[in-house]
């Protein structure tokens, strides 16, 4: 794919692409930078949660309409189409971020990026790790066992955690563990959720063992409604995001101040929407059960209450 040559958007044009972005955190099962912390944390997580959106909706086809963020990367609008060369693009830019001052990033989301990676001493393992998760998505759509499942999630999911470890200065080996239990856990959560949306872009995180053990079928997960075998297995993978979901309340408990609120409340969301998963009869075939608001504040509540204090 050729560099497009064409002048690339305006500010305004690219500051819209990076808000319509950034807007996507409404929507997440958990509070990605709440109100209640610094303004430099808040700040940090936004700019990683923005990179993050961008490598996931690069790598799901969920770019806006136009071919924008393809020309702000340098390539032409049509390569908006073709996720590999986008994410080749993107890690060119993010190699841009951890350079030196002559080169700096092209796409304002990795511009307003470079300041905290430089402020926090960052480094680029994290961020290489959720575009190597999107490069697996457009080659592998089954996964075979449990085990490589979670594989796939020490990449697409356990990488945020550690970044929120690194930008609040609190990363220590146990609490690095206790993290990547519950990013994965959350991502297995939206994979419970998902089912229906993902198997739309001919992808399955359903592990196809566990799918043999309770005799589901692919045609099973196309129906309207869940009968009782894919219902049961989704039971199955909840059951076990919520086990992994156990490691959340001593890490809650390793922390102070407005951290512990902050991890609560990822802790609640992934609880939260297990909750709506259960209350849907595990049925998440005619579209991802979502928590509510009120259900979300108990279960960061429950989080909370039960974390336990380390001085």
């Amino acid at each position: 794919m050729r560099p497009h040559r064409d002048a690339a958007p305006t500010a305004p044009d690219a500051r819209a692409q990076a808000y319509a972005t950034l807007g996507k955190a409404r929507a997440e099962n958990f509070p990605v930078a709440p109100s209640f912390l610094p303004r430099a944390w808040r700040d940090g997580l936004m700019a990683v949660y923005g990179y993050a959106r961008l490598v996931d909706d690069i790598g799901d086809g969920d770019l806006a309409p136009g071919g924008h963020d393809a020309v702000l990367l340098g390539l032409d609008p049509a390569a908006a189409d073709e996720p590999l060369v986008m994410l080749d693009a993107l890690e060119a830019d993010l190699h841009r971020v951890f350079g030196g001052p002559g080169r700096p990033p092209r796409h304002p989301l990795l511009q307003a990026l470079q300041p905290v990676v430089r402020a926090h001493g960052l480094t680029p393992e994290p961020f290489l790790g959720l575009i190597e998760a999107n490069r697996q998505d457009q080659r592998v759509t089954r996964y075979a066992t449990y085990g490589d499942l979670l594989a796939y999630c020490e990449l697409s999911a356990n990488p945020v955690g550690r970044l929120v470890l690194s930008l609040t200065g609190t990363s220590t080996p146990e609490r690095i563990r206790r993290s990547d239990a519950v990013c994965t856990a959350l991502q297995i959560v939206e994979h419970v959720q998902d089912v229906a949306e993902d198997l739309r872009r001919d992808r399955i995180y359903l592990p196809a063992q566990d799918m043999r053990r309770f005799h589901v079928a692919e045609t099973d997960l196309k129906a309207h409604r869940a009968g009782a075998s894919v219902r049961s297995l989704v039971a199955f993978e909840a059951e076990r995001a919520r086990e992994l979901l156990d490691a959340g309340p001593p890490l809650v408990g390793s922390v102070h101040g407005r951290l512990r609120l902050l991890l609560a409340g990822f802790v609640g969301g992934g609880r939260a929407a297990l909750r709506a998963v259960t209350a849907a009869g595990f049925d998440v075939l005619p579209g991802p059960p979502k928590p509510t608001r009120s259900g979300l504040l108990r279960e960061v509540a429950a989080v909370l209450r039960t974390a336990p204090r380390k001085g």
